[in-house]
């Protein structure tokens, strides 16, 4: 278990730790592109993931904060608001266990 905290995560995580957060969201990204479609699963990692924030909330959780209107990014998507979120909800869920395994915290 590390000794990680929210404030030492908050700032470090783009200094000190950024080649691990970036390992994470790439671990994530692969875990989500084999399981379901490749192409909203890339849409969302590049116009709502890439803008993404994470935050660390002790005890070995981190949270992910979206843009404003993730929705709104996806111009072109065909795919409908329910795939869309139900995808969404699942890279969220995929990408901060992810963060945890890496950063070792669960």
């Amino acid at each position: 278990m590390s000794d990680l905290d929210p404030e030492t995560f908050d700032q470090r995580k783009y200094a000190e730790d950024f080649a691990k957060l970036q390992r994470a969201y790439k671990n994530a990204f692969e875990t989500m592109n084999d399981a379901y479609d490749s192409e909203l699963v890339h849409a969302i990692d590049q116009t709502i993931l890439a803008e993404s924030e994470p935050f660390y909330e002790g005890d070995g959780t981190f949270r992910i904060e979206l843009p404003e209107d993730p929705h709104d990014r996806l111009e072109g998507a065909l795919v409908g608001e329910e795939k869309l979120e139900a995808t969404l909800d699942r890279y969220v869920e995929e990408l901060e266990s992810e963060i945890a395994r890496v950063f070792n915290v669960r």
